[in-house]
């Protein structure tokens, strides 16, 4: 594990497990924004807000009939339900959903605090629960978590905006094993070749009203800019790519029992091996509150193409 440090300026660098001291991490939030925007993991050995025993007992006792088709629990805050029940597990659906809403709350009011150059500046995205073991989980390529990717969701897309997600091992005994590779701003140039870079993002009167009609109609994809696009191929073209998963430089990481780390799974290569009853918060952080504005992936590509990925309206 490596003491917190300043970031390097150097884009291409592996990725550290930085880890990080409370209570003092507090006054040090920009320089813990600037780690996770150079591709690095904060790491609490501890969790540092509070699960209870019995919503703990609660979660590893959860069964999930439906396993072969939902590898997780997930809660919308802003519906403030869950899903990926099967309907014989209905009856647990409320417990699971007040467990869930409080770990939502308790992690974003951590981040808040943790991080100041993001608080009141992101979307409450979804939270969730994985009570399935990861290692020799079965799963469609795209899906499977063993493969190191980027992050990029087709059905929310961020606009250039950054995925941040918090993570806690709630097993009493296993570590939850990650691997990373090269980050984003490594492999770019050559997921730019084989993906194929963007188009130009349009922003005139006909292209806006094209995407109104597709957007009011829910057509799949209309909400996208060009970068979404992109990192949507990326993280397809990553687990697709044979040569990279077995060639590309990867570090193994252990995640102890009631340890949580945080993660800016946009520019940092993942891949989850080993692990069972973990729970995780996701957030859509405003990318006008970047401290390395420039590490950004949305950087790296418009560097890398010499026009906007982005859509202004």
């Amino acid at each position: 594990m490596t003491a917190l440090t300043p970031p390097s300026v150097t884009e291409n660098r592996a990725t550290r497990r930085i880890t990080v001291p409370l209570p003092s991490a507090s006054q040090d939030g920009e320089r813990l924004c600037a780690e996770l925007e150079s591709a690095n993991i904060l790491y609490f050995p501890q969790t540092p807000f509070t699960i209870s025993p019995a919503d703990r007992q609660t979660l590893l006792g959860q069964k999930q009939t439906s396993a072969a088709f939902h590898k997780n629990v997930a809660y919308r805050p802003a519906e403030n339900r869950v899903t990926g029940l099967d309907k014989s597990e209905s009856s647990e659906a409320e417990a699971l959903r007040a467990i869930l809403q409080s770990y939502s709350q308790n992690a974003a009011r951590f981040l808040g605090e943790l991080l100041p150059p993001y608080a009141g500046k992101w979307k409450l995205d979804f939270a969730s629960y994985r009570p399935i073991e990861e290692r020799g989980r079965p799963a469609r390529l795209h899906a499977r978590n063993d493969l190191p990717h980027v992050d990029a969701f087709p059905t929310r897309p961020t606009n250039g905006d950054r995925i941040l997600r918090l993570f806690t091992n709630i097993n009493p005994t296993q570590d939850r094993v990650w691997v990373t590779a090269p980050p984003f701003a490594a492999i770019a140039p050559h997921f730019a070749k084989t993906v194929g870079l963007p188009t130009q993002a349009r922003n005139d009167f006909l292209s806006a009203a094209i995407r109104g009609v597709a957007r009011a109609v829910n057509l799949p994809g209309a909400r996208r800019s060009p970068y979404d696009h992109f990192m949507h191929e990326c993280h397809n073209a990553m687990k697709e790519d044979s040569a990279f998963q077995q060639s590309a430089a990867k570090q193994r990481w252990e995640f102890p029992p009631n340890s949580t780390w945080i993660v800016l799974t946009d520019c940092v290569s993942h891949a989850v091996l080993e692990g069972q009853y973990a729970l995780e918060q996701t957030f859509i952080i405003s990318r006008h509150a970047m401290v390395r504005p420039e590490l950004s992936p949305i950087a790296v590509l418009e560097r890398l193409a010499g026009y906007p990925l982005t859509s202004t309206i």
